[in-house]
């Protein structure tokens, strides 16, 4: 059974930083591409990031060089470090990954910047 959790999510000041997890299990995420994906209140979920299966990061514009993505294999984890936090990056942080042609989400991790 496919499952990804995410953590690390948390109340931060403005110019804070976190890293956020995504642990998968019921496959190997070694071949996989995955993905961090957010969710503003009121706002449509939107791509922040992925990392193909090669380890190779893709960020969306938006990013401007504040979120590094990562993955370790062996932990079977996923990684997004956020650095320079600011208010709009508030935001349910959902991971996400496709497997045997069905796309599967966590349950998100809520970042909240306030000072």
């Amino acid at each position: 059974q496919v499952q990804l959790v995410e953590s690390g999510g948390g109340l931060v000041q403005p110019g804070g930083s976190l890293r956020l997890s995504c642990l998968a299990s019921g496959f190997t995420i070694t071949y996989n591409d995955m993905y961090w994906y957010r969710q503003a209140p009121g706002k449509e979920r939107e791509l922040v990031a992925h990392i193909t299966d090669g380890d190779i990061p893709v960020y969306k514009n938006f990013v401007k060089g504040r979120f590094t993505i990562s993955r370790d294999n062996p932990k079977n984890t996923m990684y997004l470090q956020i650095n320079r936090l600011k208010p709009d990056d508030k935001a349910i942080y959902y991971c996400s990954t496709f497997w045997s042609g069905t796309r599967y989400w966590g349950q998100g991790t809520q970042v909240t910047v306030s000072s």
